[in-house]
């Protein structure tokens, strides 16, 4: 039997809202230590976006070296770690030559290397092998361009060059096997479609606030859809998506989530590493919930019954708790001044406003006259501000037309000038993101 553990998306660094996580961050590592004892879990899988960005801080580097060196006075003999998007490639293999004689396999990026560079067979204690994991990190488009197989029955891009992807590594794993039915493992990191829960309507896009970006979902890259995992995988452990999920509805590919809350719209979710054992090729995997340090809440609706919600923080809190009020703009009320005396009372109770927006509907269009304050711009995304901009300086007098007639014109008007100042931003910032790595 093999018996491992899943964990994805650490983002160490994340300054979520500026807040800093040091200590979220340890309790979490200390926790998943004990847990692996617990488990008496012969390996370890981190499926990507273990740092936030590409360039880490000395504190979120040394906490992640800390980490991977306390598991040596434990069982967990194997350790499998694949970059992700938000990962620098470089530097995650950077530090590989060093983390192998640890039995820590690091893989950053699949760039310059062979599918057989890419599959590790797994040990126990005692020497003998209990199973082999393809460790696949996440790949952009001209590196999954090598992979495509032009005889693949798939529709896109996307599913044409996984598919290709993980079936050559899946070549490699049955070489190491050499016919001793070991259970095979697979990693990734990227967005599959079809996913139970917070995303399941959504092909194409989802977005994160984490108040600053959103996942990297880009082009083509947004569609991998479950068939193209090949069956002789008893596992496949995937990253990127930060909540705890399957892909279609198959128990054996699954998302472990973020062990950590990265935004306020998703601070009501769980939070899982995940327990898989595999015993003649069955998967039994079991949700362990990661406890919380620090509490996240959402407090929604008008200034009247976010007054009330926050008056329900009457004594004061052991744990930290942020808030985020999420309020609907009502004409004549500036929010911040009717709640200011409310939210210094607050911090002496251990409860913190961290971020303040404003909730928009699906007709959510400025008026020429709104204003806005310095919180507000700044968690309004870019759509919103171009959305503003080019209806607030278009010449064309709509207030004396019908609803319906004006909200067609907007309409048109927005069709015909968005895509330029999105697709000029995206691209802005695209290059900015590349400056970094």
């Amino acid at each position: 039997m093999m018996n491992f553990i899943h964990t994805a998306d650490w983002h160490l660094g994340n300054r979520m809202h500026n807040l800093d996580r040091k200590v979220e961050v340890d309790s979490f590592l200390s926790w998943l230590k004990t847990e692996i004892q617990n488990q008496n879990a012969s390996a370890l899988i981190i499926s990507g976006d273990i740092f936030d960005t590409a360039n880490p801080t000395t504190e979120a580097r040394g906490q992640y070296i800390r980490f991977l060196a306390s598991l040596l006075d434990t069982n967990c003999c194997n350790v499998i770690i694949v970059g992700g998007n938000h990962d620098s490639a470089s530097l995650l293999d950077s530090e590989k030559p060093l983390l192998e004689f640890l039995n820590i396999h690091v893989v950053g990026t699949v760039a310059n290397r062979k599918p057989q560079d890419m599959v590790f067979e797994l040990f126990d204690k005692k020497g003998s092998a209990i199973g082999i994991c393809a460790a696949v990190p996440f790949a952009r488009e001209i590196e999954l361009k090598d992979f495509i197989d032009e005889k693949s029955k798939c529709k896109n891009f996307c599913d044409k060059a996984y598919e290709g992807l993980y079936s050559s590594v899946l070549d490699e794993a049955k070489k190491i096997d050499n016919g001793r039915d070991l259970p095979l493992i697979a990693t990734g990191h990227l967005y599959a479609a079809n996913l139970e829960g917070r995303f399941e309507n959504l092909e194409n896009e989802c977005t994160c606030d984490d108040g600053r970006r959103r996942l990297d979902i880009v082009g083509t890259l947004g569609s991998v859809h479950a068939e193209i995992f090949p069956k002789e995988f008893d596992y496949v452990a995937l990253g990127h998506i930060h909540y705890t999920t399957m892909v279609a509805k198959n128990p054996r590919i699954r998302y472990s989530g973020s062990p950590f809350i990265l935004g306020f719209d998703e601070a009501h979710l769980p939070r899982f590493v995940l327990n898989v054992q595999i015993k003649d090729h069955q998967c039994d995997v079991n949700k362990i919930q990661v406890p919380q340090t620090t509490k996240f809440i959402r407090v929604s609706g008008d200034l009247k019954s976010i007054k009330k919600s926050l008056s329900e923080f009457s004594t004061y809190s052991q744990m930290p708790i942020y808030l985020e009020l999420y309020y609907k703009k009502e004409e004549g009320i500036n929010i911040h001044d009717e709640l200011e005396q409310t939210i210094e009372e607050l911090e002496s109770k251990n409860v913190f406003v961290l971020s303040r927006k404003i909730q928009k509907s699906d007709d959510f269009v400025f008026d020429n006259g709104s204003t806005f304050d310095c919180e507000e711009i700044k968690n309004l995304d870019s759509k919103d501000i171009f959305t503003q901009l080019i209806l607030s300086k278009f010449p064309e007098d709509l207030s004396g037309l019908d609803d319906e007639i004006a909200q067609k014109r907007k309409d048109e008007i927005l069709k015909k000038y968005l895509s330029f100042f999105t697709k000029g931003f995206e691209e802005f910032e695209s290059s900015q993101s590349e400056s970094e790595k």
